[in-house]
């Protein structure tokens, strides 16, 4: 098998050599579902990583990295006979025909609207069979370990799947502003209470992904671009520090921003010449 050429086949006998139990490698053959999450959920990220520096070599072999977490998976679940990887694939693959009536059977959705609805309707149907109840919480199953911002996204577009939403950014943003006020009532009052102020903080944020979902943007990605931006940006100030010769904390706060409004000027120049 060593001698074939790549393919799934070779890559399960190799997880499976990986976890022999008398020949398989140690680290491998101790791991088990639990213990490698942290590695999967890493691995989803670089492969996001890749993505947006648009490093294609990168993202191929990330993407491999990512399939593996999918095999190691599967051997332990096939070890368990809990599962194998071909009933992973017989798995979606059943899911994704029966999501997309539109594609593989004769259902009329034209509108990005109505495949959406279908997609939720789908989902909801999944959840009632899982949960074998004749009633359910919208917000079932959603996962626990999602990042903070994803998680709030996913439950604000469930409650609007079922009409518990705003009918538009005016009332989004009017939120958005009264969460704001309430944050500036704890941070005035006499004593600071941390918990209340960490609640309103906790309500504004929650409100401005509310905003990014409305206007069709994913907040998870949309902070992600902006601790780049504020990254590269800072560095150019770390440049410019360097270049007066004089230690970062001896420079006072007015000339620190200088600094970035230089850096934001200097994007701005590049940005229109490339432009031309």
């Amino acid at each position: 098998m060593l001698k074939e050429k790549p393919s799934i086949e070779k890559l399960r006998w190799i997880m499976s050599q990986l976890r022999d139990p008398e020949t398989g490698c140690p680290w491998d053959i101790k791991q088990n579902f639990a213990s490698i999450t942290a590695h999967t959920i890493e691995e989803a990220y670089e492969v996001v990583d890749a993505i947006e520096q648009q490093d294609f070599t990168e993202l191929n072999k990330e993407l491999g990295d990512l399939l593996f977490q999918v095999i190691f998976y599967s051997q332990m679940g096939q070890e368990q006979q809990l599962f194998d990887f071909d009933s992973v694939v017989a798995s979606i693959c059943e899911k994704l025909i029966r999501r997309h009536p539109h594609v593989f059977a004769n259902a009329a959705l034209t509108s990005d609207a109505q495949i959406k609805a279908n997609w939720e309707n789908e989902k909801a149907k999944e959840r009632q069979i899982k949960n074998q109840q004749q009633s359910i919480s919208v917000l079932a199953d959603i996962p626990k370990h999602l990042p903070a911002l994803s998680q709030a996204a996913k439950i604000q577009k469930r409650c609007s799947h079922v009409g518990f939403d705003w009918h538009n950014t005016k009332d989004v943003f009017a939120k958005i502003e009264e969460e704001v006020l309430e944050v500036k009532v704890e941070l005035e009052a006499k004593e600071v209470n941390p918990v209340a102020l960490g609640e309103e903080l906790g309500d504004l944020m929650f409100a401005v992904v509310n905003l990014c979902r409305h206007v069709k943007q994913d907040p998870e990605t949309l902070l992600r671009q902006a601790n780049k931006k504020f990254t590269k940006r800072f560095h150019g100030v770390e440049a410019q520090v360097e270049a007066s010769g004089k230690d970062f904390l001896a420079h006072d706060l007015a000339q620190l921003e200088q600094y970035w409004q230089q850096v934001k000027v200097q994007e701005k120049l590049l940005a229109s010449k490339t432009k031309e």
